[in-house]
């Protein structure tokens, strides 16, 4: 981008929520220095450098942790807590306690009685994932209870939360019967934050079957956002028969309309790759006839390729997804030239339009390694859990203003970070440790406090 067209640019987007472009700029610059990692410093948004806060992690000065939920661990309701920590999200107890709700990919080989916690009670008892939920105090950071909330599902990966109190857990998963299974899986399920044992599991049918990875819900609307973690992945969003209202808990399992976003008169545009940041893509939505296609594996981008045949574009393995300030953020795993991972923003500007945009694409590992789960802190920046395989993953930040700044390191193994989500009042951050699959480090949760307001979380 030359410096008039900058300017102009600039200009053009001043106000809005997600600006990025001054310092998206200023990023190519440092990222070509070639040895730039943490890119927002003290007062620009970054906490420093990380050092060893314990044997687990890296975190700035002054900011400690704690380490809850641990793989094997006896739960309050006499189970071991299952491995494979994933998704996660915070909500606010009557009691004034944190209630955490955290998914487990488990995606075992279908077997009699694999379901976690009480097998009588699972939706399919040969698949061996859930969710588990978790109550924390927000002073000690201790764990007050934790119980397994729903069984009998498969790779639960990521998901989301919901303005009316619930967590939607989403299996990133296409199989059925034919693979040995029980029941078709493939589904997202809705957890009760205020549920204190197994909740009875019911899929969302309407919502889809595909690859699940995570969901995003507009308070305003109810309108339910959804990613498809595939090679070719679409962007779907559902609009309930009874979405969220004021004093009205949405109910999704009235069903409802599921459609895949498309670019207005760029039919199947590739947003995979020659994407310019910054740029507004306006947006339809284009319906999907038959949300619950079934069969087996030979059929799992089924959904994809009905909303593809009617111009929907296509995105490189989207993975996370969480609304914030109006605004819901989306992660394209190694979508981008350099294969890196991509962060789009989806602004609704009315009932059936919208607009997309580039908010930043990694040029370096240096910078930004993969990125998979997303949220919002409580003063907008976005936070960004890498899935890259190399030997030391992050949690990284990015600011309102486009600049990337460490926040976490996994020091005891390779295991990527997942489930970032902040408690209500925003003064702790928790985040998980997947696991390693070799034996070296259980799934584990971390709470994360110190002196956020110094910097853009």
């Amino acid at each position: 981008m030359d410096r008039r067209r900058f300017l102009r640019y600039s200009a053009g987007l001043a106000g809005q929520a997600f600006v990025g472009v001054a310092a998206l700029e200023a990023l190519a610059a440092c990222a070509s220095l070639g040895n730039a990692r943490s890119l927002a410093g003290p007062g620009e948004g970054g906490y420093g450098s990380l050092e060893g806060a314990g044997p687990e992690l890296a975190l700035p000065r002054g900011f400690q942790y704690r380490v809850i939920g641990v793989q094997g661990s006896v739960m309050s309701d006499g189970y071991l807590t299952p491995g494979q920590h994933d998704g996660m999200a915070a909500f606010a107890l009557p009691n004034g306690n944190i209630r955490l709700i955290r998914n487990h990919e488990v995606a075992n080989a279908p077997r009699p009685n694999a379901a976690i916690g009480n097998v009588s009670k699972a939706y399919d008892p040969g698949a061996g994932g859930g969710t588990v939920s978790l109550e924390v105090d927000p002073e000690t950071r201790e764990l007050v209870k934790s119980f397994v909330s729903l069984n009998g599902t498969w790779r639960n990966c990521a998901g989301g939360p919901t303005p009316w109190g619930s967590w939607l857990s989403c299996e990133e998963a296409f199989f059925g019967p034919e693979s040995g299974f029980g029941k078709m899986h493939g589904y997202v399920f809705e957890v009760p934050a205020a549920a204190e044992e197994l909740v009875e599991p019911m899929p969302l049918v309407a919502l889809g079957r595909f690859v699940h990875e995570a969901v995003a819900v507009d308070p305003t609307t109810g309108i339910v956002y959804e990613t498809e973690d595939y090679t070719r992945a679409g962007f779907y969003r559902f609009l309930p028969e009874r979405p969220f209202l004021p004093g009205r808990r949405g109910d999704l399992a009235a069903g409802g309309k599921l459609q895949m976003l498309a670019v207005k008169g760029k039919p199947r545009y590739d947003t995979r790759n020659r994407q310019r940041m910054g740029e507004e893509l306006p947006v339809i939505w284009v319906d999907i006839d038959d949300p619950d296609p079934q069969g087996g594996p030979e059929e799992v981008s089924a959904v994809f390729e009905q909303g593809y045949a009617r111009g929907g574009a296509v995105f490189a393995r989207l993975e996370g997804c969480w609304y914030g300030d109006g605004n819901v953020y989306i992660v394209s795993t190694n979508g981008g030239d350099a294969e890196l991972g991509q962060v789009w923003q989806y602004a609704p500007s009315g009932p059936e339009e919208g607009w997309l945009r580039l908010i930043f694409e990694s040029p370096s590992r240096r910078i930004l390694n993969r990125p998979d789960n997303v949220t919002v802190s409580p003063r907008g920046a976005v936070v960004l859990c890498e899935d890259s395989g190399a030997d030391r993953q992050y949690v990284r930040g990015l600011t309102r203003d486009g600049r990337v700044f460490d926040i976490a390191a996994n020091l005891a193994s390779n295991s990527e970070l997942t489930g970032v989500c902040f408690s209500p009042d925003g003064r702790t951050m928790f985040f998980n440790a997947f696991g390693d699959a070799r034996g070296r480090q259980p799934g584990m949760t971390f709470a994360v406090w110190g002196p956020w307001e110094q910097g853009a979380i």
